[in-house]
């Protein structure tokens, strides 16, 4: 009897400290989340039920007196013949610049793996350096370097090419953004990229040598499939961004010429810009959409084989 009140007591004492640590949890947690619910929580949530009205910039003093119009909005941005061009742009974005840009940072992760043992702290930082460079800053360089006389026409030059005007050429515009996009984020890859190849166990690469696997067989047959995961993550954070790519076009082409470089992003931007409150916030959760379901097929495509 007198073990069992015992037990009750220290169940009971062990009760109430959990709900003093939770409640000074929550106090700690608080500024957070008040900060988060205004400024982030509550703005998403205005905007969701924005999307199903017609809120333009006229009924800013009486947003209340909106009508609710739900799927049309998002009917007419599948409509909307400028939101298809900018939807293709985006599509072209992503299936060329996330392969180029996983190629580009996983060569230089195993590189620094394997192959350049000295100066490889001064390589990362190298590489790594446009990560936290300001895109405004990058992309402002990059137009000064792919404008008609410009760095790159210039060495072309000296080989006897004559080389186009990229950024105002609707059919170079939006490949030399992806090349200036994959320059800067191959570095955040290559890091990552570094870190899975490291935890890679030294051993499994020395009994696949010692029975005779090369270099490419070992990439392609060891490394690629310890990777997934790490192959993963990369391509869903590349992924995330590139869906929502803005500051390049922005600064560099300002979605031209002729629309070739205008992107969802932009686009929902220039809506907002217009007044179009309801209709851009439509078409902002249509990206979402799109960048949910990009994620699901990675996860489903990279997913470790024993899942």
């Amino acid at each position: 009897m007198t073990t069992t009140t015992e037990g009750r007591r220290r169940r009971s004492v062990g009760a109430v400290h959990r709900r003093r640590q939770a409640v000074v949890a929550w106090l700690f947690a608080l500024p957070f989340v008040a900060v988060f619910s205004v400024f982030m929580l509550g703005p998403l949530l205005a905007s969701f039920g924005m999307s199903f009205s017609d809120l333009t910039v006229r009924d800013i003093k009486t947003p209340f007196a909106v009508n609710f119009v739900g799927l049309d909005n998002f009917a007419q941005v599948f409509q909307d013949e400028l939101f298809r061009k900018a939807l293709v742009n985006t599509f072209f974005f992503v299936v060329v610049g996330i392969p180029l840009t996983m190629a580009l940072g996983l060569a230089l992760a195993v590189a620094l793996n394997s192959g350049i043992e000295k100066f490889r702290s001064v390589f990362r930082v190298g590489f790594y350096t446009p990560v936290v460079t300001s895109i405004v800053a990058v992309a402002v360089v990059w137009r000064f370097i792919l404008q008609d006389s410009g760095l790159v026409n210039t060495v072309l030059g000296w080989v006897g090419i004559n080389g186009p005007d990229w950024l105002n050429d609707s059919t170079w515009a939006m490949p030399s953004i992806i090349v200036m996009a994959a320059w800067r984020n191959m570095g955040t890859l290559m890091i990552i990229f570094l870190a899975g190849l490291q935890a890679i166990p030294r051993d499994v690469y020395e009994a696949a040598e010692v029975d005779g696997a090369g270099a490419w067989r070992r990439f392609r047959s060891m490394t690629v499939p310890l990777m997934r995961p790490t192959l993963l993550l990369g391509a869903v954070l590349l992924s995330v961004g590139f869906l929502q790519v803005f500051e390049e076009p922005f600064v560099m082409t300002k979605g031209g010429p002729v629309n070739s470089t205008l992107t969802i992003s932009y686009y929902v931007y220039n809506q907002f810009g217009y007044g179009n409150y309801a209709f851009a916030s439509a078409a902002a959760y249509v990206l979402f959409a799109l960048i949910a379901a990009l994620a699901a097929v990675q996860f489903r495509l990279l997913r470790s084989k024993e899942d």
